[in-house]
């Protein structure tokens, strides 16, 4: 407290000494917001969280909120927890001992909160329990006492500045009042929709196998689990354990094997007879053909077991290209986030390893050592050719990983052994700002290291920032590039291939990029605003760093439900990245990397210098699969549109009006060419050589296609070539 908020309460205490004796009613509660009406009233509402009226409850895609009163609340997870703003309450006098409100949600100091303003300056603040996966959407009583500063003036502002897991609040029945609330019994932060936890069973397991086997249920109760070996914590998640024997959906699995022949204590909120069924083994448990799953994609990545999103770590090193991702191993959705890793020598076979990172280390100091403090999330990898951070063991080059660390900063891993095994660096947080997701590179000019990462310092806004270092442990701010939300990614392309003119690219979660130059501290764009390429549920996209042939590979998170299998989204196709030069300025085209064509079957179904009219509108394949690669070239006539279907899906080309799937698209000459990959539960549409691309989940997934067709609609089109290769399982073709 600064000296002039001890003033100021000494002029409310002045003021209220002269005022004279309280009128009667002084113990009744004053009301400042219960947020019943039809909108907030007379608070002031920045920004896009909170919306044009409180919200009635639960809010798409949240878990079930409980503990507010009547039927309506603040409620921030409008859109999901992307969305920032303020809601700032009118000016009132304080007029009691307390000030009592029930909050919730994100427990962000400063991000996620609930303020008290006297003249302007925060002199009270709350936020809700929540920082990290798991948690529940109950809202409690919390009290301010506010004796100090009766008679003031003052305001309250409920804060949403954050934009990443729990980057949101919620907020009910403000009042003041002369007696502090009671915190109600509510939920432990494990529990689901409003459910309390299990009481804690624990076993000692011998393990004899490489994993420990746990159960999970789709519809499950969430409880805490722990494994321990001797003094060292190894495991430490939340699973979404079945109620009982009966209710299991799937089994998931730790990996245990450098414990082998030891007893491994396991602790877990679950049912006695579900604790019983853990066990050790050398095989993972499947309730359907691993691999062949009824959604499971053939020839996009997706995880063993559990949920998936962004893509972390990508680099190539000795043959092998290394994919990490955010990962959930013990339920559908997120939470935990571990992170996954495979290897693949082309980017289309790959091979599942055990996790490289696990979460919740929390101030357990005899911890493994791949855990963090808390969770790890998105970043990125790269490899240490010149040994600048000294962790080198003989001949092998070591693998970093950057990334998040929620709650203490960016902090780096390190592998001395292909990535088998990692370690937290124990000068970890490395960089220490508002933001997360760091992307690392090495400047060759410079030969330093770069970190571009999102941001969210006041005085830029949402902004990537940049650092460098010249030992991976040291960094240096230098530098920040506004505009730009979320999983930073910066890289360099030749243009047209031509190797002696490069640029720059700066990318963001949300698929929009940039074009321009880049000194090693500073990107300049050569253009206002922003570009885009990728469209659909595609998101938090990366690039393999230290690629073997100057190619720049990227893959995406395809955000597509997959019901009841017991793994959960996957990612896109690796595509090429390429700059062009179009009448339009130099522009980013992303094609599929040319090694998926080696999936292709031998023969394929074909119609070439066909015209469609009224009276043959169609051109018509029969199949009896839902692999398919599948290529249109057509020319414009009089028709408005070609329609391509597949099963019950359509991809519509506005010959008219120059899109694809409302996709922009170029047609030199009156030609339009497109490709199709269709998989299991998706597929992908890409445009004019790559540029455009749109990801896209299948209306009958898991279902075979029946028929392709070809349509031309208002009139007539020559159709050039249309192509439909059928494609091979890549998991049954390694």
């Amino acid at each position: 407290m600064n000296d002039r908020h001890v003033l100021a309460g000494i002029v409310c205490l002045v003021l209220i000494l002269l005022a004279g004796p309280a009128p009667a009613g002084a113990d009744d509660d004053i009301l400042i917001a219960d947020f019943e009406g039809a909108d907030y009233g007379g608070w002031k509402v920045e920004g896009e969280a909170f919306g044009k009226a409180p919200a009635k409850g639960t809010l798409g895609g949240q878990m079930h909120v409980s503990g507010f009163e009547g039927k309506g609340l603040v409620n921030t997870f409008l859109g999901g927890d992307r969305p920032t703003g303020k809601l700032t309450s009118p000016e009132f006098t304080i007029r009691r001992d307390y000030i009592r409100f029930l909050i919730g949600g994100g427990g962000h100091k400063g991000k996620t909160c609930m303020n008290l303003l006297i003249d302007g300056q925060v002199v009270l603040s709350a936020t809700g329990p929540n920082t990290q996966p798991g948690g529940s959407e109950f809202l409690n009583w919390e009290n301010w006492d506010v004796k100090k500063y009766k008679g003031c003036k003052a305001v309250i502002q409920i804060v949403d500045d954050a934009s990443g897991g729990w980057g949101h609040i919620n907020v009910d029945q403000i009042s003041q009042s002369s007696t502090p609330a009671k915190k109600k019994p509510g939920p432990a932060p494990a529990g689901r929709g409003g459910q309390p936890p299990l009481p804690e069973q624990v076993r000692e397991i011998k393990i004899t196998g490489k994993y420990l086997l746990l159960p999970v249920s789709n519809k499950g109760r969430r409880g805490r689990m722990t494994v321990t070996v001797g003094e060292q914590l190894v495991h430490n998640l939340d699973c979404d354990f079945p109620a009982s024997k009966d209710g299991i959906d799937w089994w998931t699995y730790l990996n245990m094997a450098e414990y082998q022949g030891k007893t491994a204590k396991v602790a877990a909120n679950a049912a006695v007879e579900v604790c019983e069924l853990f066990e050790s083994s050398d095989q993972v448990r499947h309730l359907q053909p691993l691999y062949d799953e009824a959604l499971r994609p053939q020839f996009h990545f997706s995880q063993i077991r559990g949920w998936n999103n962004d893509p972390n770590g990508m680099c190539y090193y000795d043959g092998q290209y290394h994919l990490f991702w955010q990962c959930n191993p013990a339920g559908r959705k997120w939470a935990n986030m571990y992170w996954g890793h495979a290897t693949s020598p082309d980017m289309v076979h790959w091979t599942e390893h055990d996790r490289a990172l696990r979460t919740f280390g929390d101030d357990v100091k005899n911890r493994h050592p791949s855990m963090a403090v808390k969770n790890c999330f998105s970043g990125s990898g790269n490899v240490d050719v010149h040994n600048t951070g000294g962790w080198q063991k003989g001949n092998e080059k070591t693998l970093v990983a950057a990334f998040t660390d929620t709650g203490c900063g960016e902090s780096l891993a390190y592998s001395t052994d292909r990535g088998k095994t990692w370690t937290y660096y124990e000068g970890n947080p490395v960089i220490k700002h508002s933001g997360r997701d760091p992307k690392l590179i090495w400047y060759e000019p410079g030969k330093h290291w770069v970190i571009a990462v999102y941001d969210e310092a006041k005085e830029h806004g949402r902004n990537i920032a940049i650092y460098t270092s010249k030992d991976l442990k040291q960094w240096t701010r230098e530098s920040n590039i506004p505009g730009y939300f979320e999983c930073a990614e910066i890289f360099e392309l030749p243009v047209d291939g031509d190797a002696t003119k490069k640029k720059w690219v700066i990318f963001a979660a949300d698929a929009k990029y940039a074009i321009g130059t880049f000194d090693g501290k500073k990107f300049t764009p050569d253009h206002p605003g922003k570009h885009q390429v990728h469209w659909g549920p595609y998101y938090a996209s990366q690039c393999f760093s230290n690629p073997p042939d100057g190619r720049v590979v990227q893959i995406g998170w395809a955000r597509i439900e997959m019901p009841d299998m017991p793994f959960n989204q996957a990612f896109s196709v690796p595509t090429n990245l390429t700059l062009r030069t179009t009448e339009d300025g130099v522009r980013m085209f992303a094609t599929p990397i040319k090694e998926l064509e080696r999936l292709r079957m031998p023969e394929a179904k074909a119609e070439r210098n066909r015209e469609l009219t009224d009276q043959s509108p169609e051109i018509k394949f029969d199949v009896d699969d839902q692999l398919f690669d599948i290529v249109v070239t057509v020319k414009k006539g009089t028709a408005s549109r070609a329609v391509l279907r597949f099963g019950a899906n359509a991809v519509t080309c506005d010959l008219a009006a120059g899109k694809l799937d409302e996709m922009p698209l170029k047609m030199p000459g009156g030609v339009a060419s497109f490709r199709v990959l269709v998989d299991r539960p998706m597929y992908e549409v890409i445009g004019g050589d790559g540029a455009c691309f749109k990801t896209a989940g299948r209306r009958d997934m898991g279902q075979p296609l029946g028929t392709i067709s070809l349509t031309a609609e208002g009139g007539t089109l020559t159709v050039q070539s249309i192509e439909a290769h059928r494609m091979k399982s890549a998991w049954k073709d390694r």
